[in-house]
């Protein structure tokens, strides 16, 4: 049997189906409109998380201020505990009591860093400048946790010029700024290591401004987290069984404090090379 071959090709399917109509562009009101909408839409998802950021904050400050006055009258009976006023405690008593007294301290410390943060994302802080000694301020920080740097063993030392005039700047901020850096640098540092301040003066574009480095010999910080360890409520570590325990928010403060005087605060380090922690407070006019 034969079949016989078709006699001309295959007609080609798109002339078989016809071409759907082409879509005309949207017109330029219609985009306008619908840009419009997009641009109303973004405005409200920011105002929503902006109205949950400052409800964040408020609660914060809230909780914070409402634990201080229980956290501080067990720190008072446990310190008249303690001293004997209510009877002489045993040696087991007095360790027990002093553990209590330890802790609450701790905590109380952990509600104040909240409390400060709170006040700073709500723009509550205010800077009170003086003129003072840096160098007073480092002695009276350094003699303040030599106990801690003699029980690590680790040797504490200051280099400030002695020629190192008085500085402008809010002294109390100043200081919890360095008092962070400084217990940070005793807590990350293993016994038998270095820690150190130093400060001096320098010109920037005709400014002057003094420079303080806060620097250990620790187990330092690898450089993808140079910039995380500044975040708010950040941890290396964050996982539960972490060896150092804190809020997450010494860093952001100290930031917050040190870019409230118009400076900088960053960081140099390496895993297993130690940090050195560096800030700067303008000098000038401004």
């Amino acid at each position: 049997m034969t079949f016989a071959r078709p006699s001309a090709e295959p007609t080609p399917l798109d002339r078989l189906v016809p071409a759907p109509p082409p879509v005309p562009a949207p017109s330029l009101e219609a985009r306008l409109v619908a840009l419009e909408g997009q641009t109303a839409e973004a405005a409200r998802l920011i105002a929503e998380l902006q109205a949950r950021d400052a409800l964040k904050t408020q609660f914060l400050a809230n909780i914070s201020h409402d634990l201080r006055t229980p956290l501080t009258a067990i720190i008072t009976h446990g310190e008249i505990l303690r001293d004997g006023i209510l009877g002489e405690l045993s040696e087991r008593q007095a360790a027990s009591v002093t553990g209590i007294i330890k802790g609450g301290n701790q905590l109380l410390q952990m509600v104040g860093e909240i409390l400060t943060y709170a006040r700073g994302a709500a723009n509550q802080l205010a800077l009170s400048p003086t003129h003072f000694s840096l160098a007073q301020v480092v002695e009276q920080l350094g003699a303040l946790n030599q106990p801690l740097a003699e029980k690590k063993r680790l040797a504490l030392r200051t280099e400030l010029p002695p020629d190192l005039p008085p500085i402008r700047a809010d002294r109390e901020k100043i200081t919890h700024v360095l008092g962070n850096l400084l217990g940070n640098a005793i807590h990350f540092t293993p016994q038998g290591g270095s820690v150190w301040i130093s400060a001096r003066m320098q010109t920037v574009e005709s400014s002057p401004e003094v420079v303080v480095e806060v620097g250990d010999t620790g187990i330092g910080i690898a450089e993808e987290h140079h910039e995380l360890v500044f975040r708010e409520f950040a941890q290396v570590d964050s996982s539960a069984s972490r060896q150092h325990h804190g809020t997450g928010l010494g860093l952001t403060i100290a930031r917050k404090l040190v870019e409230l005087h118009g400076g900088r605060i960053w960081v140099e380090s390496g895993v297993g090379e130690g940090s050195r922690f560096y800030f700067t407070i303008p000098q000038g006019d401004a």
